[in-house]
């Protein structure tokens, strides 16, 4: 199974950080968020990415370009103009990285990758958002409901803490640190679609989460899987501290993967 990553936006609510780089490639621990959620999939065994690249698409190019290599311990003979791969730490993966234009639309940047995805079921998701998500279990939901697409639904975290009110609401009677949001679910990403769902994109200017969506909605085509787990996006610099926290605390709770060793070239 494929799964296709939308990264080609701006990134503009976190241009601190995008103003230099794509949003994808804005990173958490040291490593590309795109690479966080690379790794998310790999550990469910989906390993052949499309990669959607606009803004700045020559960045992930260059760090893909060079991602075994860095990972590997290696010798540059310049005398017999040989490079000697002994070791390296890298992942099965298979990428393909198509360029989506800097200015499509989300709709539109699936619809240039049809012929790239094939004729099976296919992931997706946005190159800026992690979680414990079970990909297996969503797959399989997705199949049990006869469906053209099917997209997870979460409820963020809520940004402040609440208090509880006495009945006379003079007197604060509890205080909760940062509960669920407002009850409300959200799109979350992670969708598992069917080729014939593109087919619901008009062109470059289409936001798949517009019309495409509605419509697969009113025909009944569009399936919702609730994820009770985590879930965090990069949108802004708090989003960026708060993925940082987790991730120096050696158990961020979306590392769903374990480490790899070193394989013989």
């Amino acid at each position: 199974m494929k799964s296709v990553i939308l990264a080609g936006g701006y990134g503009t609510r976190i241009s601190e950080e995008s103003s230099i780089r794509p949003k994808p490639m804005v990173e958490i621990g040291g490593k590309p968020i795109l690479w966080h959620i690379m790794k998310i999939y790999s550990a469910h065994r989906i390993d052949d990415f499309v990669v959607c690249l606009g803004y700045r698409g020559s960045m992930i190019k260059d760090y893909f370009a060079n991602y075994a290599l860095q990972r590997a311990d290696v010798t540059f003979d310049f005398r017999q103009d040989e490079t000697i791969i002994h070791s390296r730490t890298v992942e099965p993966w298979r990428i393909t990285l198509i360029d989506t234009g800097e200015d499509t639309m989300t709709g539109g940047r699936l619809r240039r990758v049809r012929d790239y995805v094939g004729d099976g079921t296919f992931c997706m998701t946005y190159g800026d958002g992690v979680s414990d998500i079970d990909i297996g279990g969503l797959v399989r939901y997705h199949a049990e409901r006869n469906v053209l697409a099917t997209m997870t639904a979460v409820q963020p975290p809520g940004r402040f803490g609440a208090m509880s009110l006495a009945p006379d609401e003079e007197f604060v009677t509890s205080f909760r640190e940062k509960p669920a949001g407002d009850e409300a679910w959200i799109n979350g990403g992670f969708f598992v679609l069917e080729p014939e769902a593109i087919d619901y994109i008009d062109d470059d200017t289409t936001i798949w989460e517009r019309e495409p969506l509605s419509k697969l909605a009113e025909d009944g085509k569009l399936a919702a899987y609730k994820h009770r787990g985590y879930w965090q996006n990069l949108d802004t610099l708090r989003d960026k501290a708060v993925l940082e926290d987790q991730w120096a605390s050696g158990n961020p709770p979306w590392r769903v993967w374990t480490e790899l060793s070193p394989t013989a070239a």
